[in-house]
């Protein structure tokens, strides 16, 4: 039995599991999504796609929930509403609309396609895939340190008894 889509509803956040990362459009009626892409970004490029995203620039578009997501699995995700009241659903529909066909500055830490959508939902430029990877970066590194210093210590110590 075939999972039933999930079926989306004015300014919800669409979360599109790509591979290694999450695309993100806001759904804005009728099948159809808006979102920021690279100008690179195509339709289930997964990997490759991430390499679009050493652009600076993305063009907002709007298109068929289907043709974004491709053969990718999709889910709306609201996450934050719980954090932040989410706009009216027709601001948000309107504010997203407003932007399609506009060139806006593309970074993968601080205006990538999550910044982009919670910004339209909320207000709030955010992106928990940014933050998770920062997080990450910042525990391997620490580790990493913490071995270096025991390594120094044990050797050290190795040296002083001989």
């Amino acid at each position: 039995m075939a999972l039933a889509r999930p079926r989306p509803r004015l300014g919800d956040l669409i979360e599109i599991s790509r591979f290694g990362y999450a695309h993100w459009a806001i759904y804005v009626g009728d099948g159809y999504v808006v979102h920021l892409a690279p100008a690179s970004e195509i339709a289930g490029a997964g990997a490759a796609s991430v390499l679009s995203a050493l652009t600076n620039k993305a063009i907002v578009k709007k298109e068929p929930l289907s043709v974004v997501a491709g053969g990718d699995n999709y889910r709306v995700n609201n996450k934050h509403d719980d954090r932040y009241t989410p706009l009216p659903s027709n601001k948000i529909v309107k504010r997203a609309e407003e932007l399609v066909g506009q060139e806006l500055p593309y970074s993968l830490t601080s205006d990538n396609c999550e910044h982009f959508v919670n910004h339209l939902r909320y207000g709030v430029s955010r992106s928990d895939q940014v933050t998770g990877a920062v997080t990450t970066v910042g525990v391997a590194a620490g580790l990493l340190a913490a071995a270096s210093l025991v390594g120094i210590l044990l050797a050290r110590s190795k040296r002083e008894r001989q």
